[in-house]
């Protein structure tokens, strides 16, 4: 491709390809695909996209198009690989200069320099680096800041390879660029202070975004580019430094109003210091160990105490406590059981935690987790009041710790709680006896004390086992506070049986179950909605339990039941009727039969649930796992929810259907539960069996439960399946018995022995094709056992139910093999004889028996000698 002539035809086809018109769009794309492949198409396309002149949509195309080609066609071995000549062209276009003057295309071009540097850098592009170390000298605002912006691509993608030779050179490129990278970056923050400081926001703020590029860059060379990093100065100076860096940058929070893009960038940055400190202890924990004083100062010192007043943020508050959380729990930092077995360096580590942990810092520490960051904040009881299931799903669903403040709260305290028991544990059980008996409702902050302090109880309920006597607060203290109505007092209910539900696995006595479930009952009709989910959780813990008692549940069973209904159809959100939907069917999974009475309602609701829901496929979900249980617990009596049950088995089954990726699990399943209860065959349920094939087929994770549902199809109504489905599952099953694991192998054969043993003349005759490979299977001595017990079971089946397909079958393979039917029966019964030790199970090892005496009357004399020799009567006698 000739680049002169070509570019006004790409520039013309790049053009449309950004059309909204499809008429337009759809050709020019199939032309840029097709040219793809043509030597010269990439410089043309580095032409256009640095030619600033040009429409930045037709640039950014561009740029979009030789990166992919990049991923497709640079590496030499790729079909259609681009030329030698071709790179290093392209390679010397991409770095002549850094001036693009579009922030957006600026990234991706730095992005596709990084690709073409993780191929060819350094071998083959040796000039990458000093060429960008130079460049990020310049003096030009623009031309400095692209250039860093590529050095930081370069350096992430660099760092990110993994294999030995590429860690070493990463390793060496570490070495010799980390003192000129050290200084950029002060530079860039010393620039950036000075700015903030005289007031100059607007300049300061190109200083920042120049200070967090280069930050970023010595994030990737101080965690990836050293092998013992605590043994370099210059490293161990680098982090040394960024704790007085971030004091600086947290006070620079005082004079930055919250809100602008300044103070946006900057908490940015600040957040990406806490990263280098928990990248390194997480890559480097042992030579972190200098470190940790500092760190766990620094973190307590701006969480727990004043000095984090009216600088910090919540994601610093997060990134903080990982941090105190990363150091508490590292086993590198523990010693051994036997504290001879200890490794210097976690003896040091440990002495360094225990002289910081003192009782007064750790009481401190738990004091305040739970008096400030386990309070509800104003944000989420405004939640409460007006999005009440938003608020519920939030709470029990949580989020990631890492990134959330709540849940990063619970886990560090847990942490520590685990790690210093002894020492939190009075200061726990002292706040608790604290706000012994009901709150003052008119005292809202003694009302969020008391949320707060309930819920770490709940958390640490193992850990309490043994300090707190749950039985008798429960009667003396929580039962009392759980009947308070008092519409603020819905705080504390809604704590209260949240914290049942977190002990009744613990500690809770199984005579205390039915005054739990009056109160279940009472607050299941509470005015608030969050209580009335809540209250569902905990009676789902309640059922789910292993000491659960069926007889003490059954005479709440109709009125919780219906409430639970009514709590399905009051609330709206996808992930609170799952929710609710779960606690349903693991009452009714627990009542099994029991049920039956009460589920009209029920019945009659999941239909139109099912239709509101379609576009929400986790619901979707939930709702066959409610039928699931439905199912089991009806009984025969399932046969009436046909009408709703069939189809919904059809769309969940069926493969063609997009749903099916969610469904397909659970549809198996309510499919098989049906099978299982269905006290008769019908048409419409035979139907559904039309989906098996395209299931087989997919030989996936499933396999076995399809499997399970033809074996129950056989025993429900042989004949009816057989004739209607046995022809085309039997070719099914030849195509599986080509490639399938040897699990496979049995199971398919396993449907086959329970098709004869039902219906022995439709079973032979419709399997017919399978059984040349099981007697062939038996005369050539499987070798694996399993699989040979499992072809003697099949043709045990048929010379006792269907002697006479078994002698028109050894007379087409004796054919086959080229022998007398007598001698080829004679080599069956040795092999059989020779492998019964295959047969582990006591029925399979009578079928194999009965099978070869059923042969004893005949009056083969060829026969009758090899089946009483001495050792096939010793065998029987002794297998049988």
């Amino acid at each position: 491709m000739d680049i002169q002539s070509a570019s006004s035809v790409v520039l013309q086809a790049l053009t449309q390809a950004t059309s909204q018109d499809t008429a337009v769009l759809k050709p020019a794309e199939e032309q840029l695909r097709q040219w793809e492949t043509q030597p010269g198409f990439y410089s043309v396309l580095l032409s256009i996209f640095n030619n600033h002149l040009l429409d930045v949509n037709v640039r950014w195309l561009a740029v979009l198009y030789f990166k992919n080609g990049i991923d497709r066609y640079w590496r030499r071995v790729a079909p259609h690989a681009l030329s030698e000549e071709e790179k290093t062209s392209l390679r010397a276009g991409l770095i002549t200069n850094f001036n693009e003057p579009v922030n957006q295309i600026a990234t991706q071009i730095a992005v596709l320099i990084a690709k073409v540097a993780r191929l060819d850098c350094p071998r083959q592009w040796p000039e990458l680096i000093p060429i960008l170390l130079e460049s990020v000298k310049v003096q030009d605002s623009l031309q400095q800041h692209r250039a860093l912006l590529t050095f930081y691509h370069v350096t992430k993608t660099l760092a990110s390879k993994r294999l030995a030779t590429d860690r070493r050179l990463f390793q060496d490129l570490a070495s010799s660029i980390y003192s000129f990278a050290c200084s950029l970056w002060n530079h860039h923050t010393d620039t950036f202070l000075q700015q903030i400081y005289a007031g100059d926001q607007q300049t300061a703020l190109s200083s920042l975004e120049r200070t967090l590029l280069s930050l970023k860059v010595l994030r990737k060379l101080t965690v990836h580019g050293f092998n013992e990093p605590h043994n370099n100065m210059e490293v161990m100076g680098f982090l040394n430094a960024v704790f007085e860096r971030l004091k600086q940058f947290l006070e620079c929070c005082r004079q930055v109003g919250p809100g602008s893009l300044c103070r946006e960038k900057l908490e940015k940055t600040i957040i990406l210091f806490t990263k280098v400190l928990l990248d390194f202890l997480e890559y480097h924990p042992c030579p972190f160990i200098p470190l940790i004083q500092r760190s766990l100062e620094f973190a307590v010192s701006y969480v727990f105490t004043e000095a984090g007043e009216g600088v910090v943020f919540e994601r610093f508050i997060v990134q903080c406590m990982n941090l105190i959380k990363m150091i508490v729990k590292n086993d590198a930092y523990k010693p051994a059981k036997n504290i001879e077995d200890s490794k210097p360096e976690s003896l040091e580590a440990h002495k360094i935690k225990t002289a910081f942990f003192t009782h007064q810092t750790l009481t401190e520490i738990g004091r305040r987790l739970v008096s400030k960051y386990f309070l509800l904040t104003e944000e989420e009881l405004t939640m409460w009041e007006e999005d009440p299931e938003s608020f519920a799903v939030e709470e029990t669903g949580g989020g990631s710790w890492k990134y959330s403040l709540r849940p990063c709260t619970e886990v560090l305290f847990l942490d520590i709680f685990h790690n210093y028991s002894q020492t939190l544990t009075p200061v726990l059980l002292e706040m608790v006896q604290n706000l012994q008996g009901p709150s003052n409702v008119e005292d809202p902050v003694q009302m969020l004390m008391k949320d707060a302090v309930y819920n770490v109880v709940g958390l640490t309920a193992y850990e309490l086992f043994d300090n707190v006597d749950f039985d008798q607060w429960f009667k003396n203290q929580l039962l009392g506070e759980l009947q308070v109505s008092h519409n603020r007092y819905k705080l504390i209910r809604r704590r209260v049986i949240w914290l049942v539900g977190q002990w009744i696995s613990v500690k809770f006595k199984p005579d205390l179950r039915p005054l739990l479930y009056e109160v279940i009952l009472s607050l299941m009709q509470d005015p608030d909605l969050v209580v009335r989910i809540e209250t569902a959780t905990t009676l789902k813990l309640a059922v789910d339990d292993f000491e659960f008692r069926t007889e003490q549940f059954l005479p709440y069973l109709e009125s919780i039941f219906g409430l639970l209904f009514q709590l399905l159809q009051q609330v709206n959100e996808c992930d609170t009727k799952m929710q609710v939907l779960h606690v349903i069917s693991c009452v009714i999974e627990r009542v099994s039969i029991q049920i039956r009475p009460y589920v009209g309602c029920l019945v009659q609701y999941l239909p139109l649930l099912w239709k509101q829901s379609e576009e929400h496929n986790m619901l979707r979900c939930a709702i066959l796992t409610t039928l699931i249980h439905l199912v089991q617990g009806l009984g025969a009596e399932s046969k009436n929810l046909y009408p709703f049950l069939l189809p919904v088995i059809q769309l969940s089954t069926d493969v063609s259907q997009p749903p099916h990726v969610y469904l397909l699990e659970d549809g198996l399943e309510l499919w098989l539960a049906t099978l299982e209860n269905s006290p008769a065959i019908t048409p419409e349920l035979l139907r559904i069996f039309q989906n098996m094939s395209a299931l087989l087929e997919l030989s996936s994770e499933n396999v076995r439960t399809c499997f399970q549902i033809i074996n129950a199809y056989i025993y429900l109504s042989a004949t009816d399946f057989l004739q209607n489905y046995a022809e085309a599952l039997c070719r099914s099953f030849c195509e599986l018995l080509r490639d399938i694991t040897t699990e496979g192998q049995v199971q398919v054969l396993k449907v086959v022995e329970i098709a004869i043993k039902v219906s022995p003349v439709l079973g032979s005759h419709m399997f017919q094709p399978v059984l040349p490979a099981v007697l062939q299977g038996i005369v050539e001595g499987e070798r694996y056992p399993v699989v040979m017990s499992t072809y003697l079971g099949v043709m045990g089946r048929i010379l006792l139910q269907n002697s006479g397909f078994f002698t028109s079958l050894l007379t087409q393979m004796a054919v086959e093999f080229n022998q007398e039917a007598d001698q080829l029966l004679g080599s069956m019964i040795e092999m059989w004889v020779d492998r019964m030790d295959n047969i582990t199970q006591p029925e399979r090892r009578k079928l194999s028996a009965l099978a070869l005496l059923s042969l004893l009357p005949s009056d083969n004399s060829w026969l009758l000698r090899t089946l009483c020799t001495a050792s096939l009567f010793s065998s029987l006698s002794m297998r049988s």
